[in-house]
């Protein structure tokens, strides 16, 4: 009786989940392009944003309010590489918003399951279906005709967003298998990448010259409100993306995360045409964003009928969210 119990509160979860990765990541979205707008310090904000996270836990823990678990060194040194794959995927995305409009950073970014794709090839993993080769290809030949109609064409973004979609996929997949095998919840999961993630930003930002003007102008813009609110919602919503980013990937899958990018980019490039400035309307590139879009909610349709089509195996998962 308890096992079916379960098992029909798993899609509720799994539905819940990635609803709510969905939001926050098409927010977050137009949050970093709105504060990159009045401050250019990319790494600083990355920074700030995951002292915010480790802090916040911290705190909870002690107040009792969260389950996360005491640190522990062999997880630590496990969940190295999925904390640097993750800040070099916010890294470089965030480097690629100064110069890239929101419209074609999402087509850009929707190269992930092309990525996840040629991953799981050498991984060994089964060959893609027809249907699902053919969405990606269709998504990949938007991209091109969109960029050849994007007036505001920056090859430095373009290449820092095609970066950025490397380094989400190998995190993805990675927190996908250190979530399901160390029994790891997201709440953990955020704190070890946190930890681990501030001594290296801290290292980047000395190094690449932003320490210590960037915190000289973060100061010198506090004393706006406007500013300020964008500043604490950013730093708000980066806590919440980390979240559900990492709940959707281990209750779910990080193929299911990635199906959840690239549905909620459709929201996020129609509204891209007409906030934070707008982008100028060119038909080759508005062209290339419908068959790009059109490629994603394919792909998207193609896999779920190819999980849909497999039997459900309840993995051990929701038990971590669950202690």
């Amino acid at each position: 009786m308890e096992s079916g119990s379960a098992t029909e509160a798993f899609p509720i979860l799994s539905l819940v989940a990635a609803f709510t990765y969905g939001i926050a990541s098409m927010a977050m979205v137009f949050i970093n392009k709105a504060i990159l707008m009045q401050y250019v310090h990319s790494m600083t904000l990355l920074t700030l944003q995951q002292l915010a996270t480790a802090l916040l836990i911290y705190v909870g823990r002690i107040m009792g309010y969260t389950k996360a678990s005491e640190v522990n060194f062999t997880t630590a040194k496990k969940l190295l590489p999925v904390s640097l794959f993750y800040n070099a995927n916010v890294a470089f995305a965030l480097a690629s918003l100064k110069g890239v409009n929101i419209p074609m950073y999402i087509a850009l970014k929707r190269l992930t399951p092309l990525a996840v794709l040629v991953t799981g090839i050498f991984y060994g993993k089964a060959k893609p279906s027809k249907e699902v080769s053919l969405s990606v290809i269709l998504t990949a030949f938007g991209v091109i005709i969109a960029a050849l109609g994007d007036f505001s064409f920056d090859i430095f973004g373009y290449g820092m967003a095609l970066t950025s979609v490397f380094f989400q996929t190998m995190y993805l997949v990675l927190v996908e298998k250190s979530g399901a095998e160390d029994g790891l919840s997201s709440v953990e999961l955020m704190f070890y990448n946190s930890l681990l993630s501030l001594p290296c930003l801290l290292f980047l930002i000395i190094a690449t010259g932003e320490f210590p003007n960037s915190l000289s102008l973060l100061f010198g813009k506090v004393n706006s409100f406007a500013f300020l609110l964008i500043l604490i919602l950013s730093l708000v919503m980066g806590i919440v993306l980390n979240f559900t980013m990492f709940w959707c990937t281990i209750v779910n899958s990080a193929l299911t995360t990635t199906i959840v990018g690239v549905l909620k980019g459709v929201g996020s490039t129609t509204l891209g045409f007409i906030v934070l400035g707008g982008v100028k309307f060119h038909a080759l590139n508005v062209t290339g964003l419908v068959i790009n879009t059109a490629g994603g909610i394919w792909y998207s349709y193609a896999k779920y009928q190819e999980k849909k089509n497999k039997p459900r195996k309840v993995i051990s998962d929701l038990e971590a969210h669950n202690k």
